[in-house]
């Protein structure tokens, strides 16, 4: 048995939550609910089985990237839209009493998963980092910066679907 479950949010306590990084834990312990009930994104939690503990969370939603923020050999492979579409983590927190458990790489995983299982169509899983940590985390797991933007960055989801299922 694995010793954490993924699960949508609903009635879980966010109240301790902390991230380490005030506008994360502010967005989860207040803002995002409200999102979900306007459907501007989807949340998604990481539970500690035996303690029942928050261990992180993400939200995820649709979004767009301009194509000419591609690098451009990628373009070549790409219709000639205005922008290609995208599912967005829009945000994404670990649990500070989790750190160095691999709950950052648990929580993305189960994004990546969860969005290469969707039937929706897009052309990449994308995020923006927070600080340079952040992209250094998204860059260790193949996610490419933008032409423009290098704090925003894109995982295709060839690349998405290589991952989830080998």
């Amino acid at each position: 048995m694995t010793r954490f479950v993924s699960e949508a949010l609903a009635k879980h306590e966010r109240a301790a939550f902390c991230s380490g990084h005030d506008l994360i834990d502010r967005y989860f312990r207040e803002t995002v609910s409200q999102d979900v009930k306007r459907s501007y994104a989807a949340c998604f939690v990481l539970i500690e089985r035996s303690t029942g503990k928050l261990a992180g969370f993400y939200t995820l939603s649709a979004h767009s990237i301009p194509l000419n923020d591609v690098a451009p050999e990628r373009v070549k492979k790409l219709p000639r839209y205005p922008s290609v579409p995208v599912v967005w983590i829009g945000w994404m927190g670990r649990n500070l009493a989790c750190r160095g458990t691999g709950v950052g790489s648990m929580l993305l995983y189960d994004a990546i998963g969860r969005v290469a299982k969707a039937p929706v169509g897009a052309y990449a899983i994308g995020a923006v980092a927070i600080n340079d940590v952040a992209a250094a985390f998204y860059r260790e797991h193949q996610f490419q910066p933008l032409v423009s933007r290098p704090q925003t960055l894109f995982l295709p989801m060839k690349t998405a679907l290589a991952l989830v299922s080998g």
